[in-house]
């Protein structure tokens, strides 16, 4: 019996740390979260049946579960020393002579570049292999042990790949917060009334140094090593091949690093990361610029704080001061009231800057912030900027909460007590009929080509459209009543409104507009119902099957079905002719799984329904825009501004010979 428990348990322990390495080393994940957590549930229960087999590097004992005293100082084996900043392009040559003056003047000098994470450094021990010690860099010499809150972090295995292993090794890397797990977190901070962190990397710190190591597990930390500290073992030439080395051994290294031959490649890589440093999923400063060679490095030396071979480029700031001129607040297409700060121009990160979202009223009353006040203003990513805190309070009026919303005059309200969101509650706000229309006849929903902003906002100030509906009973003489249309514009677009009746149930979810329902839960709902009216028939616990959706999205999706306005409409919906369904595909594991991709031109090899098809087959999840998460862009023939924007941005693109290749 203990041979075959001993066995068993061994066994979960193999496969959960393989799938940690497909997940976090390779990127090829081959289950799901759910399925990982089932084997992670059944190793913690043989664990606790049979305690005598339980060891301190299971996988298990990453959830966590105890509350430390305080946290004991401990030695680096080699000092973690902190790098010299440049700001400019000139300054990274000048330290490329330097480090040139440095070596023999014939010496070829190749560099390794890395992005410089914003996170937390820290310095991980492995000794024969297992995971001996985790420490915070501390001033250098010594750090803070937090051995038990590393052991929580998944992306940082317990136990290396065996094969050539090192006797004893110090891995140096970078412990951060993903952007999406820092807004969770701080969404709940804010519905808790706790005070928020600023920015990913303070939550990162912060989590960190709790003395609840349960607490911790729930943060989701990531990790990324980048440095090598005392090493005992086979002899490692550089830099690159260190890279090499961690993945070998099972420790996460940043897939963007780049091996440059020259001073000339390194520079194009700032520039590059520069400009797309908002598509990435963390948060990065700048650019770490390493001498590759080993060998190198230790004839450059270094200072009494910084190393001589290795030096940082700091991006330009993203955060800067202004006056608040005004405080006025927006209406989104599901009704949600939006305050907004209009500010005195000024340049951000690039960019000129004119607006920042306040987010909601809590955070207006939060930031203390009123018109006339001095802010600090952050810009992050291509969305909305946001600002941070009042630097100088000099306003005197303190903003209130309409009662009324500000295009319809209709009556705002919280639905629940707990909601931190306002809503306009008229459904013919002519505001929320704009967005809603425009939402609906987007490429990734209906995909009416010609019903774009100009029309939409004609056709809801001329009354001529009260619902979605409406545009399906509209004629060639409404059409001309609009500017710049004439017969042939009016027919292509009556033309382009007809076919959008032949669109799939997946795509006429998604344009309907349900809060917490994008295109992926769109279309893993009409796969499991179908047609709509099973759809609509459907209670909370139809959803527990659909791993994709949580109770927020079907209590959303039940909601919606559940008022008799949205059950008018699609009654309304069916008279025109229009009854999407949709045809059950079998969801495959593959290298578009979880991508997203967008199509622009003309394919040869496929209709772009097909195509489409193809990749949500696949696992992958098709978009109409480019953007910052978009994973590849297949371009056809004559392509379009996609495609200039793909380039622009450095999104992946691909040829249609490729995409055949990949699916």
């Amino acid at each position: 019996m203990s041979k075959d428990v001993t066995h068993k348990i061994e066994s979960l322990k193999e496969k959960i740390r393989r799938h940690d390495y497909l997940y976090y080393i390779l990127s090829q994940p081959e289950i799901s979260d759910r399925e990982y957590d089932r084997l992670m549930q059944e190793l913690k229960t043989l664990e606790d049946e049979f305690p005598q087999y339980r060891d301190a590097n299971s996988p298990s004992a990453r959830v966590g579960g105890g509350v430390l005293e305080g946290f004991k100082v401990t030695a680096h084996g080699k000092k973690m020393f902190s790098l010299d900043n440049t700001y400019s392009f000139q300054e990274i040559k000048q330290w490329e002579e330097r480090a040139r003056r440095g070596l023999s003047s014939h010496e070829r000098i190749e560099y390794v570049v890395e992005l410089k994470i914003d996170g937390v450094s820290v310095n991980i021990s492995y000794e024969q292999g297992s995971l001996l010690r985790g420490a915070t860099r501390g001033d250098g010499a010594t750090g803070e042990d937090v051995t038990a809150n590393i052991r929580t972090i998944r992306a940082i295995p317990l136990v290396l790949i065996k094969g050539s292993v090192p006797d004893f090794v110090e891995v140096r890397g970078e412990v951060y917060m993903e952007r999406k797990e820092f807004q969770a977190f701080n969404r709940q901070k804010a519905q808790s009334g706790e005070v928020l962190f600023a920015n990913p990397r303070n939550a990162a710190a912060g989590s960190l140094k709790l003395l609840d190591t349960a607490a911790v597990a729930t943060r989701r930390l990531n990790f990324f090593a980048h440095s090598l500290g005392s090493y005992q073992g086979r002899k490692i030439t550089c830099q690159w091949e260190y890279f090499k080395k961690l993945k070998e051994w099972g420790i996460r290294t940043n897939p963007q690093s780049r091996l440059c031959r020259n001073i000339e490649e390194v520079l194009d890589y700032c520039m590059l990361w520069q400009e797309k440093r908002d598509t990435l999923a963390y948060e990065i400063d700048g650019i770490v610029i390493k001498v590759n060679s080993f060998l190198q490095q230790d004839r450059l030396g270094v200072t009494l704080k910084s190393p001589r071979w290795a030096i940082a480029y700091k991006f330009p700031a993203k955060q800067a001061t202004t006056d608040v001129l005004d405080i006025r607040v927006s209406v989104g297409r599901t009704g949600v009231i939006t305050p907004i700060a209009v500010l005195k121009p000024v340049e951000c990160g690039g960019v000129v800057i004119q607006h920042a979202t306040l987010h909601n009223f809590d955070e207006i009353k939060r930031l203390g912030v009123k018109k006339g006040d001095r802010v600090l203003l952050e810009r992050a990513g291509e969305v909305i900027p946001k600002i941070v805190k009042v630097v100088k309070s000099l306003g005197t009026s303190v903003f209130k909460i309409p009662s009324s919303c500000s295009v319809c005059n209709g009556r705002i309200i919280k639905e629940k007590e707990e909601d931190v969101a306002y809503r306009c509650i008229n459904p013919s706000c002519p505001a929320q009929l704009e967005q809603g229309l425009l939402h609906f006849s987007s490429r990734a929903a209906m995909d009416i080509e010609g019903l774009g902003e100009a029309v939409v906002r004609q056709l809801v100030a001329r009354k001529m459209v009260k619902d979605f509906t409406d545009i399906y009973f509209l004629g060639e003489k409404d059409f001309m009543q609009l500017d710049l249309f004439k017969e042939k514009k009016s027919k292509n677009l009556m033309a382009s409104i007809a076919r959008s009746t032949q669109r799939p149930l997946s795509r006429f979810i998604y344009a309907l507009g349900i809060r917490h329902v994008g295109e992926k839960a769109a279309f893993l709902l009409a796969q499991k119902f179908k047609n709509i009216g099973a759809l609509m028939k459907a209670k909370k616990e139809d959803f527990d099957a659909i791993h994709e959706v949580g109770p927020v999205m079907a209590e959303s999706i039940v909601d919606f079905f559940g008022q008799k306005s949205t059950r008018d409409l699609i009654k309304k919906f069916k008279s025109t002719g229009l009854d999407p369904q949709e045809k059950a595909v079998a969801i495959k594991q593959s290298v578009l799984s979880g991508k997203k991709v967008v199509f622009t031109g003309e394919l040869e090899r496929f209709t772009r329904q097909e195509a489409e098809r193809l990749v949500r087959e696949r696992g992958g999840i098709v978009s109409s825009s480019v953007g910052k998460v978009t994973d590849f862009l297949v371009a056809g023939a004559n392509p379009g501004s996609k495609y200039e924007k793909a380039k622009k941005i450095g999104i992946a693109i691909i040829n249609e010979k490729k995409f055949q290749e990949m699916i």
